[in-house]
């Protein structure tokens, strides 16, 4: 058994831990940026590739990408508990740009759909193995904070692509075709698939030459086999089945925080077109500063007031800054769809994205805390597969789904998305508010569960 002493004896030097963070923050960036980009594209891919529906590009930008992403994301996971994590990840960073690279080559729904699969399965090699690595950088008392710098990838990415990919999108739209050997002709639209794609190549080099695979601290053995720490699948599952009270409520009380992040994220250009009629160039400008600035420094806030919190003896620190995000974000999450000035709207929409934001660095942050080393990357697994089936899968897709059959343009005109938008939200946040209460109790008990079986 690993002494509990050991999580402090064999910490790596606080400058290569930051580098870690800094390079992975990157990656991340990259993550977000290719997935993200299809939300101000839509009226594009339902022009260009024939489709009719809103629901047809909810897809693409839902159940295409996360349901592949989520189920691939568990085997994955289970190797980053045994196997080099940087290997890992720098595959799944090339085989995401090259399909990234590839929807721009898509001429109808069915390919589309097939090259987003790609970028899932791609995708979900990246945090289990992220996650892992930063937890055996960093002691508890820092923990929140890097894992939150690590987690504000996903608003930096999503920041630029709307600042970047609202005016790429905007500027490429006329442009003359590229008329490629074999791929052929490639259309404005989707010339931005290419840019935001093959930079992502640039930086496998980086991630294989520069990242050193940390030490593992805080193993557990196998009670089968105590000459390995590599848990046979009955161990995996006990455990889980131990802590899971703890489990429930952090991965459902956070994934619905996700649905509504998600949710918004893929629609919002869309209501800010029909409701306020702002062209996708003006919000991508607007919107992307708010999320670049505003949501990246939520998501660290939440890890810096963690770990303020946990070193003033709070053992649930993690839990209960997601649910202070959960309930605070209520009075603007609820306005900013009401009101009828857009300009008015965006400014309240900046305070709901900082919110929003706060609780996906300390959600993971709290996994590393009660699970053991050689579990992490299957609990981060499970972590993910529930906050992006619940958030990437569902949440896009039926947001969408609310507007063409409950939320109707025949009954609301255009202005029925911001229905949809109100209703999902608020009640995911309700739900995720009363889960997250629970769930601080029980992460404590798992926690403590964790700590004795170390000593």
């Amino acid at each position: 058994m690993s002494d509990a002493s050991d999580l402090d004896s064999t910490q790596p030097e606080k400058s290569q831990g930051w580098y870690v963070v800094g390079v992975l923050t990157l990656v991340y960036l990259f993550s977000f940026l290719d997935r993200q980009i299809l939300s101000l594209m839509v009226d594009d891919l339902k022009s260009g590739l024939g489709l009719t529906r809103d629901w047809h590009a909810g897809f693409l930008m839902g159940p295409a990408f996360a349901i592949f992403y989520t189920l691939f994301g568990i085997p994955f996971g289970r190797a980053a508990d045994s196997r080099s994590r940087k290997h890992i990840i720098a595959f799944g960073l090339a085989v995401w740009s090259l399909m990234t690279v590839g929807c721009g080559v898509a001429r109808n729904f069915v390919q589309m759909a097939v090259l987003r699969v790609g970028v899932g399965v791609g995708e979900a090699s990246l945090s289990p193995s992220a996650y892992s690595i930063i937890a055996d950088n960093f002691d508890g008392k820092r923990l929140a904070r890097a894992i939150a710098i690590y987690s504000s990838g996903i608003y930096l990415g999503s920041g630029l692509a709307y600042l970047i990919g609202g005016q790429a999108v905007a500027l490429l739209r006329g442009t003359t075709p590229w008329e490629l050997p074999v791929l052929g002709t490639i259309l404005g639209w989707q010339k931005v698939f290419f840019f935001v794609g093959l930079p992502g190549l640039l930086v496998v080099p980086l991630v294989l030459a520069t990242i050193r695979e940390p030490v593992r601290r805080g193993v557990i053995q196998s009670k089968t086999d105590p000459s390995t720490t590599q848990l046979p699948m009955s161990e995996v599952l006990a455990y889980a089945k131990e802590n899971w009270k703890a489990l429930a409520t952090h991965n459902i009380g956070f994934a619905l925080l996700s649905f509504s992040s998600y949710g918004t994220g893929a629609w919002l250009p869309s209501m800010f077109k029909r409701v306020h009629g702002w062209d996708v160039d003006q919000f991508g400008l607007v919107y992307g500063l708010i999320v670049f600035i505003g949501s990246a420094s939520g998501a660290i806030l939440g890890g810096v007031i963690a770990d303020w919190l946990t070193a003033r003896g709070y053992k649930d620190a993690k839990v209960r800054v997601g649910f202070f995000a959960a309930w605070t974000w209520f009075p603007f999450g609820i306005a900013f769809p009401l009101v009828e000035n857009g300009n008015l709207a965006m400014a309240l929409a900046a305070p709901a994205a900082f919110l929003a934001s706060m609780p996906f660095g300390v959600a993971p942050a709290a996994l590393q805390e009660m699970m053991p080393n050689n579990l992490r990357g299957q609990a981060s697994a499970m972590y993910l597969f529930v906050t992006n089936l619940l958030g990437l899968a569902i949440g896009p897709l039926f947001l969408a789904a609310m507007t063409d059959y409950v939320f109707t343009e025949a009954s609301y005109g255009l202005g029925g998305i911001r229905w949809s938008l109100l209703s999902t939200t608020t009640a995911a946040h309700v739900i995720s508010t009363v889960l997250l209460l629970i769930g601080m109790r029980e992460f404590r008990r798992a926690k403590a569960r964790y700590e004795a079986s170390l000593a």
